[in-house]
């Protein structure tokens, strides 16, 4: 459950980047100060945030040529941080299956995104998955 928790954080993390064009550093510190995660997962958190942040040009691009009806910068908020976040985990995280990713991020959509959300970030990512090259 922790994992998911991390998981939950750095989504929150990146939501609030986007979202209100936060600092990193201020994000990450204000969001791991507010939960208690084991070192293990914070450093999970961390990783994932400054890794999307490093990568964000190409893993925007993934989603905008996989999104071919939508531009990245009009995605939601929400879809577009899950969207980030999973594909992130599934190109550059070796540890995480993608299968994981995948099931871990249309949790997220439930949770925080609309009824749309689930089968949206699920389509993506299996094309993301299927096709299996990041531009």
């Amino acid at each position: 459950m922790s994992r998911r928790l991390a998981r939950q954080v750095a989504f929150q993390t990146l939501f609030q980047i986007d979202l209100s064009k936060s600092d990193i550093e201020s994000a990450l510190a204000q969001r791991l100060d507010d939960v208690s995660l084991t070192p293990e997962n914070e450093e999970y958190v961390r990783k994932v945030v400054l890794g999307v942040s490093e990568h964000l040009p190409a893993i925007d691009a993934q989603i905008g040529s996989i999104s071919k009806a939508w531009e990245v910068h009009r995605l939601g908020f929400i879809d577009r941080s899950i969207l980030r976040l999973a594909i992130y985990e599934i190109v550059f995280m070796d540890d995480i299956p993608a299968g994981v990713a995948v099931n871990e991020a249309v949790e997220l959509a439930k949770e925080f995104g609309d009824d749309e959300s689930p089968r949206f970030v699920n389509g993506l990512l299996g094309t993301v998955v299927r096709d299996g090259d990041f531009q």
